[in-house]
């Protein structure tokens, strides 16, 4: 009765203000973060020269998608997509059964090892050999020119293993003891009972191995040198937003230090090309980010509050 009485009573003025106040703050919270990627997209699809003179300001004139377009011709970048893509993808999944395999081994005080085990994957996170070891080792294991350098070396992810260890310590024991009472192996228990339990924690590693992998960028640059077809998204744009400011400058010197209109129109392909990079590399995330906040909220916070 206390709680209904409780729920059904009146909030006050005290509490309205409050209230009031509260989802205020938020709101403006929410469009200030909101803001900056709304201004880039109405910058990439505004005419050319008023983004120069820096006219765009609360909405898009002169709409247009020549640049998404002129982006899009760019040579190799389909290649460059698929190659990010698949590795997003591949990486990502590989790296969730991984991590959760690993995660639920290690939770298993008859495991041989299983301390030294997790003590050696967990110390990776502190210690490493270095780029130049790194890099010899990947070219004695033939993954320098090679698709799977982009995916092997991220399978194992020591903070992913913690994420799904301390998760899969919070789940009740009794349904795996009723399940090995059913005749269930260690194997078969993961498949059906924590596997889908762990929805939330596997969200968790699936947003920072996608993030992760759609972003990389240095390896491609080390290991995939010797085949530009295996370039991803952020090397070849990268590539390209180069070769256009380089222009832009030998533009420019070569009218005697003064900037002629075909200066100006490469600073300004440059501008707006790389305010459409920008653009390109972040809608991804951003599509897929919203449909798993729920998930990633409720492991994160599991992985926080447990040790």
């Amino acid at each position: 009765m206390a709680r209904q009485r409780q729920a059904g009573a009146k909030l006050t003025s005290g509490d309205a203000v409050f209230h009031s106040i509260n989802y205020a703050f938020f709101a403006l919270f929410s469009l200030a973060c909101l803001f900056p990627f709304y201004y880039l997209f109405i910058n990439t699809i505004s005419d050319n020269e008023l983004v120069r003179i820096g006219a765009i300001r609360l909405y898009p004139r002169g709409i247009h998608f020549g640049n998404y377009i002129k982006l899009l011709s760019v040579g190799d970048i389909g290649q460059a997509v698929l190659v990010t893509v698949g590795r997003s993808v591949l990486g990502t999944a590989l790296m969730m059964l991984a991590s959760a395999f690993m995660g639920y081994l290690v939770t298993k005080r008859e495991m041989f090892a299983r301390r030294l085990v997790y003590r050696a994957v967990v110390i990776t996170m502190y210690f490493n050999a270095g780029l130049i070891p790194w890099f010899l080792n990947m070219s004695m294991l033939g993954l320098t020119g090679n698709f799977w350098g982009y995916v092997i070396p991220s399978i194992v992810a020591p903070f992913n293993i913690i994420l799904v260890k301390t998760y899969v310590e919070s789940i009740p024991s009794e349904l795996e003891e009723s399940a090995k009472i059913d005749g269930a192996g260690y194997f078969r228990i993961f498949v059906r009972i924590i596997f889908p339990l762990a929805k939330p924690v596997l969200a968790t590693i699936a947003i920072f191995g996608t993030v992760g992998h759609w972003n990389s960028f240095t390896d491609s640059i080390i290991l995939m040198s010797s085949q530009p077809k295996l370039y991803t998204l952020q090397h070849r744009l990268y590539i390209y937003l180069t070769s256009t400011s380089n222009l832009g400058a030998l533009m420019s010197a070569g009218s005697g230090g003064s900037i002629s209109e075909a200066a100006i129109a490469s600073t300004l392909n440059m501008r707006t090309m790389q305010l459409t990079v920008a653009m390109v590399t972040i809608l991804p995330i951003l599509m897929v980010y919203p449909f798993m906040q729920r998930y990633f909220e409720k492991g994160i916070m599991i992985g926080a509050v447990k040790g």
